[in-house]
């Protein structure tokens, strides 16, 4: 398997303070790239070894953490919060197309790493792993990955989780004010975007696109394709999000884009959109550019709203929280939440 080593320079990612490009890239207070180097000195090498023998049974998993990733930390944070069981956040209908054996597997790789440090690694920084870790193994960009997240001790409600999840029927303009609430920009926006190079989509997000009308915009032998796989409104198929490789890690996301063959309505209005469109060509000839932008976009992105310290816990379990006797209770100030 070929793959890309995006190594992104520790001091510009803070350690030192580094700029890339005009402005200085900083680690959340509280993250560390070191934090486990006593506690959990095996920490990635277990995580790295678990991804790869799952992947090489199953490698539609690899989409399914990194969705998991994004749908944690554009609610309250990357915090673990979507991985507890039976909450409102879990059962919110942008969160129920979330596969249930990615949860399984992030309780697979916990129990493991558990099993040689003891309970001291959170499952927000396990998740974390995952995701860079699935990535690589389908042929995508390595990137560093901050430790010291703690995990949640509760789970958004129905009205925030709705509420901070894109939809993919946004076109841009509402796409960038949602990244802008995170701290992220249009540029993120378009090479986060390009996560949907692998992975699968099922009909309900993208039939607003061909019914009741088709959108023009649809190259008409993609439309085709789409009726054929969603034959009505109601439809319960799925599709492959980039129907050429859907399951490597490559810039053909882009590419489809510039054909009309972008799936959903907030794809293809990246490159309609003329804010966004010179980036969608520039990743669409540069892959290694794509690459490289795309890591940096998921440091960010893992950092939004961590919890740190003394804020939060490092659960046993990564679908409960801990007993109460053993929570480790934030103090009364206001919690340590990165902003």
């Amino acid at each position: 398997m070929k793959v890309v080593m995006v190594w992104l320079p520790l001091c510009g990612l803070g350690i030192v303070g580094q700029e890339k490009g005009n402005g200085a890239f900083p680690i959340a207070p509280g993250l560390s790239w070191t934090y486990y180097i006593n506690a959990c000195p095996a920490l990635e090498p277990l995580v790295q070894e678990k991804i790869a023998s799952i992947l090489s049974q199953d490698v539609t998993l690899a989409p399914a953490i990194l969705r998991l990733q994004f749908h944690d930390c554009f609610v309250l944070g990357c915090d673990a919060s979507i991985l507890l069981a039976r909450s409102e956040e879990q059962d919110a209908a942008p969160n129920l197309t979330l596969r249930r054996e990615a949860f399984q597997l992030i309780s697979e790789i916990k129990s493991l790493v558990d099993a040689h440090c003891g309970v001291v690694v959170s499952c927000a920084d396990i998740l974390a792993l995952a995701a860079r870790d699935s990535v690589y193994q389908v042929g995508g960009p390595f990137y560093p990955v901050p430790l010291g997240r703690k995990d949640s001790l509760v789970a958004a409600n129905t009205s925030t989780t709705l509420a901070n999840i894109p939809s993919p029927n946004f076109t841009v303009p509402s796409l960038i004010a949602a990244f802008a609430s995170k701290g992220l920009n249009a540029h993120d926006l378009v090479s986060l975007s390009g996560a949907h190079t692998i992975g699968v989509a099922h009909c309900s997000s993208f039939t607003n696109r061909l019914y009741p009308q088709l959108d023009p915009t649809l190259l008409p032998s993609y439309s085709t394709f789409l009726y054929a796989k969603c034959p009505s409104v109601n439809s319960t198929n799925t599709t492959a999000m980039d129907r050429y490789t859907p399951y490597w890690f490559d810039n053909k996301y882009y590419v489809e884009l510039l054909n009309y063959e972008g799936l959903f309505t907030s794809d293809e209005d990246l490159y309609m959109n003329n804010t966004t469109r010179p980036l969608v060509e520039s990743f669409s000839n540069q892959q290694a550019l794509f690459f490289e932008e795309f890591a940096w976009g998921m440091v960010k992105m893992s950092q939004l709203h961590v919890l740190t310290g003394p804020s939060g816990e490092i659960r046993g379990n990564c679908s409960m929280n801990n007993p109460v006797l053993y929570i480790n209770v934030p103090s009364k100030s206001s919690p340590n939440r990165v902003q």
